[in-house]
């Protein structure tokens, strides 16, 4: 598509405090769409009723053609009636289609700071709005396979309404999440759209299984940045709900029989690795008999090829979660007066899983 020019529009609107509902500009024209800014003076949704709302809106988008979409880079500023910024929202890019025609701020101002004395002059509400299409696609067949940018993740476009909606309720929800890969962000949205349709049901109709899952996925979601405050309490809910209703299951008990079973498998794996290693070093002359080994499990599996034995080493963290421990396929295998010196790593973090190779000699 041609460069399109940026767009600037401005709209007055007086005796603002005394508005309750939705206030809209004129329509606009930018990129070869109709806009329209929309100003929610007691919030755009019920669940957010105590701050001004801002919105770019696609005006008409009944006369666009199916398929149609439309990215944009867009600010929204508020200002008084001489002139002074009191809010500045810039850097947007937003996505826009049939499925959600509006985006923006839900969050813009606090109404406590709209209302202080000498914040509005003589009662009367400025707003500039910049807009720059980047993005025109119009397409007659569009398919639910389709990936759609949505706040820099990408989904399915079948996923779009509840991703912006996600980011349009929590608009911090991905501010520290960390990883950068665009294939690991849609699998962790897809992890977190999973969570939120299991805790969406009934909490009677939530198997154990289910629900020892949710708590493992929401500590998984967590640590990889998203804020999930909000998601903690309605799994609590849940926790409480059951209980009502007499279901034997809460998650200290699940979290300790968990922590037990894998305590138990744990302390029988050790058992063989280090019965193991230590006869390996006796054999090898560089251990006593009677010396302990290191407390770490290890992943030892073998390559064939070319008939090389290739030995791989993985060393869980002393002091990592029972459930995060590695199995153990192989411990070594019987090769003649082959020898293997295995050597440590060292670790900074429980999760900081890292890989060694273990030379022959």
């Amino acid at each position: 598509m041609e460069d399109q020019e940026q767009t600037s529009f401005t709209f007055e609107i007086d005796n603002f405090l005394e508005k309750e509902s939705v206030i809209s500009s004129p329509n606009f024209l930018s990129g070869g769409c109709e806009w329209v800014v929309e100003v929610y003076p007691k919030g755009m949704d019920s669940y957010i009723d105590d701050h001004l709302s801002l919105a770019l809106v696609v005006a008409n988008p009944e006369t666009l053609r199916l398929g149609w979409k439309r990215r944009a880079n867009f600010s929204l500023v508020l200002l008084n009636q001489s002139g002074k910024v009191l809010y500045s929202g810039h850097g947007f890019n937003k996505l826009f289609c049939a499925h959600f025609t509006r985006q923006g701020n839900s969050k813009t101002l606090p109404l406590k700071k709209l209302q202080e004395k000498g914040f509005l002059e003589n009662n009367k509400l400025i707003v500039k709005v910049e807009v720059k299409v980047v993005e025109v696609v119009d397409e007659s067949d569009v398919t639910g396979n389709e990936m759609l940018d949505v706040d820099g993740f990408q989904v399915l476009y079948t996923q779009a309404i509840s991703v912006n909606s996600l980011f349009t309720q929590y608009p911090d929800i991905a501010e520290n999440f960390r990883p950068k890969s665009q294939l690991v962000k849609t699998a962790y949205m897809n992890l977190l759209l999973g969570l939120i349709e299991t805790l969406d049901k009934p909490p009677h109709s939530i198997s154990d299984t289910e629900l020892s899952n949710a708590h493992s996925e929401l500590i998984e979601l967590t640590e990889a940045g998203f804020k999930l405050d909000w998601l903690k309490k309605k799994l609590n809910g849940v926790y409480l709900e059951r209980k009502k209703e007499n279901v034997d299951v809460s998650p200290d008990q699940e979290f300790k029989e968990e922590i037990n079973n894998a305590k138990s498998i744990a302390k029988d794996l050790l058992e063989v690795v280090v019965h193991s290693w230590n006869e390996w070093k006796v054999r090898l002359g560089f251990a006593h008999p009677h010396k302990k080994s290191s407390n770490a499990f290890f992943n030892v599996w073998y390559d064939w090829s070319n008939s090389d034995v290739e030995v791989t080493a993985i060393k869980s963290i002393h002091g990592t979660s029972p459930t995060n421990i590695l199995s153990i396929t192989k411990l070594y295998q019987e090769n003649g007066s082959t020898a293997f010196e295995f050597a440590t790593l060292n670790t900074t973090t429980p999760s900081d899983v890292r890989y060694q190779k273990i030379e022959k000699f």
